[in-house]
């Protein structure tokens, strides 16, 4: 059994909706990515990849024979990652309106955050 370096969280039902509607063999690869972002203290940008300019956001990358996923994910401190909205890719850049729709739902992530803090 690997040592978790990081703890992997899921905001909502979001990710869990989408893992749902994903085929058993989709599953158990984004399950698969999910532990190596846990485990591996540096995350391959094959699995875990920065997207520049989009305040924090970051995309998981799933790719099972030409199909290709993504799960947008953000780090909350350094040990905590937690996963948003996710997708079947189908074109070169990843569409402007889910990078939108992680960059709300990270705002909401925080705005609750801070609710529950008392700030």
């Amino acid at each position: 059994m690997f040592r978790k370096v990081r703890e992997v969280i899921a905001f909502k039902n979001y990710f869990e909706k989408f893992l749902l509607e994903q085929p058993k063999k989709v599953q158990d690869k984004i399950f698969k990515i999910i532990e190596a972002i846990e485990t591996l203290e540096r995350v391959p940008s094959n699995y875990l990849k920065f997207l520049v300019g989009a305040d924090g956001l970051y995309e998981a990358r799933i790719q099972l024979g030409s199909n290709i996923w993504r799960v947008f994910c953000f780090f909350d401190n350094d040990k905590l990652v937690i996963l948003l909205n996710g997708f079947q890719k189908k074109t070169q850049k990843t569409p402007k309106n889910e990078i939108e729709k992680g960059l709300r739902l990270m705002a909401e992530y925080y705005e609750q955050k801070n609710k529950k803090n008392g700030n």
